[in-house]
């Protein structure tokens, strides 16, 4: 039993170190690297987290502008990612911002060069099953249409990551990632980075460049704090209402609230008292329709083969085989939500 403890206690300290790529050189600001499904392991929500089998080691993933630094394709250590606190955005996760900017940049080079042929495939890898691309590229698609259509799916596989991992996959062996699935900055956080995505491809600077640069306007925007210390203040505000400290990760109850509203607009959860003078919370949409009026889901499928960690039958009971898409994300957020509740009842009655 101590030697299964103390691997399983390596394994999870690898979880939260930089899983850094380096960053590629790419011709014309492409990037020809395709990103790993999870980039940067950035961060769980809250302050001085107790880790599992790690006594005495405190965890806080936070950040500042300070030390949030330049953008790299596929993430650098000099990116400085962690959580911080905006008045008018909420809690911004810059790892998961980062990472949705890259999935939409990476993307969109995918379509743009299958343009010409009409049609893009692509094998995505495992979690929670086998994923797939499948996109119909209409050859008078303008490029900001693809540019916004590659922001779509991107989102959609970032809303998957968080479906999945509540349904039991992980990207580390024997962690669970269910303590951080719908965290309450995640969807927030991952919307934001792909309309950064989406601006820096229609930019006329390099994408490294655009993306370091509307990072820093977008953060002045939302009027982000200045210090981690207020970051820290923010997190312990809504300590023992959005989170708790009583429970060790990666327990599933460190969690108190999730974001489940994942689509079409998105609002910002604000800490009370923290909310800017006059300043009016930035909504987020979900990029929906083509520039003519046509939704992008008619132009491409993602199909998941789930595996058996999925309730498949409670929730399609009408299905004989086990592939879903998009489309189906609606029946698997509310089985979430129905799972959520009952978790709730239950530890309200104990």
């Amino acid at each position: 039993m101590k030697t299964i403890k103390i691997f399983l206690t390596i394994i999870f300290c690898v979880s939260f170190a930089a899983l850094q790529a380096k960053a590629p050189v790419f011709p014309a600001n492409r990037p020809d690297i395709k990103p790993n499904r999870i980039i940067r392991t950035c961060c769980s929500f809250g302050t001085e987290m107790q880790l599992l089998a790690i006594p005495g080691f405190k965890l806080t993933e936070t950040t500042s502008i300070e030390k949030i630094g330049p953008h790299h394709y596929l993430g650098n250590e000099s990116e400085g990612n962690g959580i911080i606190y905006s008045r008018r955005g909420g809690f911004i996760d810059m790892g998961h911002l980062r990472d949705q900017a890259d999935w939409t940049a990476y993307l969109y080079t995918r379509l743009h060069e299958n343009k010409s042929s009409g049609k893009l495939a692509m094998v995505l890898g495992r979690e929670g099953g086998e994923k797939n691309l499948n996109v119909s590229i209409p050859s008078n698609m303008t490029d900001n249409d693809l540019v916004k259509l590659a922001g779509k799916i991107a989102y959609d596989l970032s809303v998957w990551h968080e479906i999945a991992t509540w349904f039991g996959a992980s990207t580390i062996p024997f962690v669970p990632e269910r303590y951080s699935s719908f965290s309450v900055e995640d969807p927030y956080s991952n919307l934001l980075g792909v309309i950064i995505g989406i601006q820096a491809l229609q930019s006329e600077l390099p994408y490294e460049k655009a993306v370091t640069r509307i990072v820093s306007e977008t953060l002045k925007n939302l009027d982000a704090v200045s210090t981690e210390a207020e970051t820290f203040l923010a997190m312990e505000e809504v300590r023992g209402i959005w989170w708790t400290r009583e429970k060790k990760l990666p327990s599933s109850r460190v969690l108190l609230q999730r974001q489940l509203q994942v689509y079409d607009c998105l609002q910002p959860w604000l800490v009370p008292g923290w909310i800017g003078t006059n300043q009016v919370p930035l909504e987020l949409n979900v990029p929906k329709y083509t520039s003519d009026g046509q939704a992008f889901n008619k132009f491409y499928e993602l199909e998941f083969k789930l595996n058996h960690k999925f309730p498949f039958r409670k929730i399609f009971p009408e299905r004989r085989d086990r592939n879903i898409t998009q489309n189906d994300f609606d029946r698997l957020l509310e089985q979430v939500a129905l799972e959520v509740t009952k978790k709730d009842s239950l530890t309200r009655r104990n």
